[in-house]
Parts: C-alpha cells; structure tokens; sequence
C-alpha cells in the first residue's frame, strides 16, 4: 500500500493504533461535550495511489508433524513414505518438496495418515527461508538423487559384471523398477541419471542383440499368416494381436480356439501349449514377441513393462496404467461382443497407448 495516511480516533487516551499514531480523545469531556460516533470510528485518508500486491508463486511444500513417542510402527511408516517421496529433510524441521499439485496430495494425504495415527500434521506452503535459498535448496535435491542414483549405479554394475546365466534372477529388472522410482522424484535432474540410464540401456541392447540372433531368419517366415488363440483375448492377447500386426505381419488374420491341432496352417499365441509364442520364464506373451522379433521400438518397451504387471500382477515394472486397460477390456467382455470385435477394440486401445507415450 503506497501513498496512504491512516488514522485511528479511539475514545482512550493515549492509546495507540496499529499505524503507530498517538490519538487523545478525552478532550470532549474535559470541556463537558457529550461523546460523538466518531470518536470511536476509525478511518483511512488519502487512500490514493493504493496497490494491491501480485500473488507471487508459492514454490515449496513444508511437511510439519510429530507423533506419540510409543507409536514406533507407524513412526516407521511414515518414514518409508517421506523415502519414497523425496522429501528433503530440514535440520531445524519439517520435510520440504516442491510445490507441485502430484507432491502436495501426497503430502496431504501422509498428513492425513499421521493424524489418524493420533499425531500433529500440517501442510505449509511456503514462499522462502530466511537462510536457505531456493537454489541451495535445489541443489540439495539433487544431492539426495545423486546418492540413491550412485547406489543403484554401484549394484547395476555388479549384477552386468556377471554372465547372463549367473545373475540372479529378476534382480536387473528389479534396478529398472527403482530407476522408474527415482526418476518420479528427480524434481531438479541429477546429472547421474544420465548414467543409470545409459548402462540399462547397454544392458537391453544386449539382451536385444542375443535375441535378434535367435530370431535371424524369423520374419520372412511369420508374414501374411493366420494366427490363433483363445477367445475372450484379455490384455496380454489383445496387446500381443496389436504387436503382431504393427510390427512383424502387417497383413496378420486372427482366430480363435482352444485347440491348436485343429487349425495347423495357424501360429498360436498365448495358448497352453509348447508352439507359437507365449508366456516364457518371466516374460508373458508380448514381452516374448517383442524379444523374439527384436523390437527396439522405445514405447514398445514400456507398453511390455505394463503389459507384464497388469497381465502377472506381481509388480515388477511398478506400471499400473494397465490396471485401467484390463479393467475396460473385461467391462467389454461383460457386454457379449463377439470376439473378433473385442480383439479390434483392445489392438485399438493399445494403439492409443501407443500414441500416447510418443
């Protein structure tokens, strides 16, 4: 506010007002005047030239809270939460993200977990600290990525050093999981993430050349054919229908059945039995076409991460987009629609997908 005088008239004398201006007001009485409105009304004058200050943005989130000191279980609930979402612990206190829609309802909800745990929670939103600027703040974000992205560096490492019938098993997909992870509260990009990245990369390249090895030869044989698998095709066939046809047999016919014999001509896919292609070791059937045919399609890879959680359940990946895709797939499955028809609209729902990640 510029440009302003204010002044307060109160009936006690000496009193100040909040501008700091001393009023004395008992004058009226001292010459037996009877005491007007306006002696205790307050007013402001020359209110010209007013401004009303921009709403600057609030850049950082402030987490507050304690807990009973016997609540030992939850304390250590809590503490994996503020792990997993990156929260930066201060030393004089709280927990800070950046203020972000996705990190304040994280932090609302945690808030609200440790109030039903009988704690003290708030929710700050924050402008700045008097003796920790924003980008010294950043930089300790980056800090606490760079230590979990070395961690996971030194363990990657490990695990490539040995042959590939020696690692132990899932453990290389388990360091991709985490790498999802850190990447989700990476909020100001450490310079080690570039690494993470590169040597998973190596890593799949690897993986791809030994199966593009396998699969010399492969495609002349797999083009203008008929393939077959069982009906009512749920997310991991309708996923595999749409791989087949966009990248190994543009002109692909599909039918199904329950019995392979019964159409020989026909490539099965996603059936029990030991032709064609289907679930192998840990991978389901998408993933196993996407390793034989050696697709190195990017979106490709990320569509097999969540076709293999939401088809296996077990979370390997940490993708639950699926979960949505599966669910509609079986609301469709609930109305009758024929199967050609199901299997058209699940290949068009991944196309989707598909499009969306580009």
């Amino acid at each position: 506010m510029t440009g302003v005088t204010a002044v307060c008239r109160c009936r006690h004398i000496g009193l100040k007002s909040n501008l700091g201006n001393q009023i004395t007001t008992g004058w009226r009485r001292a010459l037996g005047r009877p005491a007007l409105l306006s002696d205790y009304e307050c007013y402001i004058y020359n209110n010209l030239a007013m401004s009303v200050p921009t709403t600057k943005e609030v850049p950082w989130l402030l987490l507050v809270f304690s807990l009973p000191a016997r609540s030992a279980s939850q304390r250590v609930q809590v503490w994996r939460k503020l792990q997993r979402y990156g929260m930066l612990p201060l030393r004089s206190s709280g927990h800070l993200l950046p203020n972000t829609a996705a990190n304040q309802e994280r932090m609302e909800w945690l808030a609200t977990a440790i109030r039903t745990y009988k704690g003290q929670a708030s929710v700050i939103q924050v402008q700045g600290f008097d003796d920790l600027p924003s980008e010294h703040l950043k930089q300790l974000f980056v800090e606490a990525r760079s230590r979990d992205y070395q961690k996971l560096l030194h363990e990657a490492k490990k695990v490539l050093a040995l042959s590939p019938s020696r690692r132990p098993g899932g453990r290389l997909n388990r360091i991709r999981r985490r790498f999802l992870e850190l990447q989700d509260i990476d909020f100001f990009g450490s310079p080690l993430r570039a690494k993470v990245e590169n040597l998973l990369t190596q890593a799949d390249k690897a993986d791809t050349q030994t199966a593009g090895r396998k699969a010399t030869g492969k495609s002349g044989e797999y083009v203008n054919r008929l393939w077959m698998t069982r009906p009512r095709p749920g997310i991991d066939r309708v996923s595999s229908a749409w791989l087949i046809r966009r990248f190994i047999d543009p002109k692909a016919r599909f039918i199904f059945d329950i019995e392979p014999s019964a159409h020989a001509d026909a490539i099965p896919f996603d059936m029990f039995c030991p032709q064609g292609f289907g679930h192998r070791g840990e991978d389901c059937t998408f993933e196993t076409l996407q390793k034989e045919f050696s697709i190195k399609d990017g979106r490709v890879k990320r569509i097999a991460q969540i076709i293999h959680d939401a088809d296996l359940g077990d979370e390997k990946f940490g993708r639950v987009e699926g979960q949505g895709l599966d669910k509609v797939l079986n609301g469709w499955a609930k109305q009758d629609l024929p199967d050609d028809e199901l299997l058209q609209r699940g290949m068009d729902l991944i196309e989707g997908l598909y499009e969306s990640l580009a």
